[in-house]
């Protein structure tokens, strides 16, 4: 697949800089394909053009964790840490749906960061952004309550509609709890009549009282 920097936010960088990068390839990540596990060596700077991925960590109980997810024109903490660190990853990383990305090599990210002003600007002001999502989700899972996390992912996932495609597992990882956890609170709500559960979806019937929950009203 061919792309072209001038479409991204690297149409900022000097035109020789732009030349490099659109002469690597973009790589086709299928749903559900892993980018990177714990302990792998962080090979590039992996530059995401559509699609998303999602980073998860596991703790020593097995449960799941979503830290963040990368969409175009976003960053991964991970990577941009191992990249400057020479860390290996602690988080893995997999594709939610079809996803395109260019990997820049780590010898060619570390000399644009060395040379060019507007790659180190793009690079830590992403950084920076992504930063503050992490210290968000520090803080809710920190001192939000679970059903108010929930309710909140809920609303988020259903966007403009009442249908959430997720399977409990799905949210409890994204939530930051147990899937049980989830389980006990969707069943505790569909008695009240605010969602139905299905196989692998939730069916909101009452954003309302959704919203109050996610804002600490109830």
């Amino acid at each position: 697949m061919t792309w072209s920097p001038d479409s991204t936010p690297l149409a900022t960088l000097d035109a020789p800089d732009r030349a490099r990068l659109a002469a690597l390839p973009a790589q086709t990540l299928s749903a559900g394909a892993v980018l990177f596990r714990p302990g792998d060596r962080v090979q590039g700077y992996a530059f995401v053009l559509s699609g998303c991925v999602d980073v998860c960590l596991t703790g020593a109980s097995g449960r799941e964790m979503l830290l963040y997810s990368v969409e175009p024109g976003q960053s991964c903490i991970q990577t941009t840490m191992g990249l400057l660190s020479d860390s290996d990853y602690s988080a893995e990383a997999q594709a939610t749906c079809t996803t395109q990305l260019v990997l820049i090599p780590r010898a060619m990210f570390l000399d644009l960061m060395n040379r060019s002003a507007p790659f180190r600007a793009l690079v830590f002001g992403a950084f920076a952004q992504r930063m503050q999502t992490m210290m968000t989700l520090l803080e809710k899972v920190a001192f939000t309550r679970v059903e108010c996390r929930l309710a909140d992912r809920l609303l988020l996932l259903a966007g403009g509609g009442s249908t959430v495609r997720a399977t409990q597992s799905e949210l409890a990882t994204q939530v930051g709890t147990a899937r049980e956890v989830v389980t006990r609170r969707l069943d505790a709500w569909a008695r009240r009549g605010l969602v139905r559960t299905g196989r692998g979806t939730v069916e909101i019937h009452d954003k309302d009282a959704l919203a109050r929950i996610a804002s600490g009203e109830m």
